[in-house]
């Protein structure tokens, strides 16, 4: 993993050495033109300062040497009078006026004027203007090319102070105790760290809510499975101490029913603990028809027993993305519920269609004894039971089985609604 601080003396040096570089380029191209300006002002002083009367013809010493100004002069009549550099390869006629020559030993800048009687023409090679360029560019360079070092230095340094509030952030986090989950500190931070901050902070705080959820999730399992438990202690002691086979068969009917209320009771928490983390399940595509043919199927023969109608009065064809076992739990506490508060000869009918829009709506009907209306917020809660507003004080239940099914709706997408059914009872409503 590349570290920021690095990134960024990288990229931030960089950017400083382009920088320089355009900037050298720039002086240099100005200090070129001026010395070209100069240089030529220096050779129409030159040439206005050469004798303008005919002379004899005179040579220069034979100079090698392509620094410097090179001079010739004609007279009228074309005889060369005079030539510094005799070796120099200019041309052996004058142009009048400023102009670039092209030789095999560099370009030369050439001059050429009609100076009273004769002709003169003065050449300087570029390589001269070139240098003088480079020197001024580099001169003035040179400060910051070696506080180039002192920059880095610098930039590291005032990058780290940049980054000091997240390495304390690190710090704070590592030496956190896994209880801790208080929100951090957000103050005297940066801008660009008061996001991370409040992300980290609504993380603590979901993970508070959670840790919450599950102490008071364990608490209440513990209290509601003691109850059953103990129950199942009593009754095995009274198997035991049982002295006629009656009273053995008894004592055992009531414990196998017992045992049959704590088994319940621990599916139904298991159920829930299962449905907590559904973001964790997979999720397809699901026939939401063949699923709730399939869990009325399931308790058919436990209504019948009990002469209860259950049967379908709609049955659509619709299909949702979920988890099948979720749904399956959902719609089977459901149906449980109904087929459990139905009194024998009562009647549960259920319903599957679509809406316009394309949304599946369940719909489960009884014609049992109904939830009071003040008490339809609360059946939602964990291990709440509300067996007087239900009318069936024999039957006893978890308090879980409509925990459930808010908990698996909501993961869903659905809303749950409890109203009055046209039978008389419950109409509970499950809208995708």
């Amino acid at each position: 993993m590349r570290s920021i601080r690095h990134q960024l003396l990288f990229w931030l040096v960089a950017l400083v050495v382009a920088g320089v570089g355009a900037a050298g380029w720039l002086i240099y191209r100005q200090a070129l033109a001026e010395a070209n300006e100069l240089f030529d002002y220096q050779l129409q002083e030159i040439a206005a300062a050469l004798p303008s009367e005919p002379f004899s013809q005179i040579f220069g010493a034979h100079n090698d040497a392509d620094e410097g100004i090179v001079i010739q002069i004609w007279s009228r009549t074309g005889a060369l009078m005079y030539y510094s550099h005799p070796r120099a390869p200019l041309a052996p006629r004058a142009e009048l006026g400023f102009s670039t020559e092209r030789t095999e030993r560099g370009d030369w800048r050439v001059y050429g004027a009609i100076v009273g009687d004769n002709v003169v023409q003065l050449a300087q090679p570029l390589s001269v203007r070139n240098r003088l360029a480079s020197n001024v560019a580099l001169r003035t360079l040179w400060p910051l090319i070696v506080l180039l070092p002192l920059l880095g230095l610098a930039v590291w340094i005032i990058v780290g102070r940049g980054l000091a509030p997240l390495e304390r952030l690190t710090r704070a986090l590592e030496a956190r105790r896994p209880q801790a989950l208080d929100p951090l500190p957000d103050r005297h931070l940066p801008l660009e760290v008061q996001p991370l901050v409040r992300a980290l902070n609504g993380l603590l705080a979901r993970l508070t809510e959670a840790r919450d959820t599950q102490r008071a999730f364990v608490a209440d399992a513990a209290h509601e499975l003691r109850t059953p438990l103990a129950a199942v202690q009593i009754q095995s002691q009274l198997v035991a101490r049982a002295q006629d086979p009656e009273s053995r068969r008894e004592a055992l009917v009531d414990l196998q029913s017992g045992v049959t209320r704590a088994t319940r009771l621990a599916e139904q928490l298991l159920a829930l603990a299962r449905a907590e983390p559904l973001e964790g399940a997979v999720k397809a595509p699901v026939d939401l028809r063949e699923l709730l043919a399939e869990c009325v199927a399931a308790r058919a023969p436990l209504a019948q027993r009990g002469g209860v109608d259950l049967g379908f009065e709609q049955a659509e064809p619709a299909t949702i993305v979920g988890d099948a076992d979720a749904l399956r739990a959902m719609l089977g506490n459901l149906l449980d519920n109904a087929v459990k508060y139905t009194p024998s000869g009562g009647r549960i009918d259920v319903a599957l269609n679509v809406s316009e829009e394309g949304r599946p709506r369940v719909q489960i009907g009884d014609s049992g004894p109904g939830i009071a209306p003040k008490e339809r917020e609360r059946v939602f809660d964990r291990f709440y039971r509300d067996a007087s507003a239900r009318g069936r004080t024999d039957l006893s239940g978890s308090g879980l089985g409509l925990a459930i099914v808010k908990r698996v709706a909501a993961q869903h997408g659905a809303r749950i609604e409890l109203g009055d059914a046209p039978l008389g009872g419950l109409l509970v409503t499950v809208r995708f």
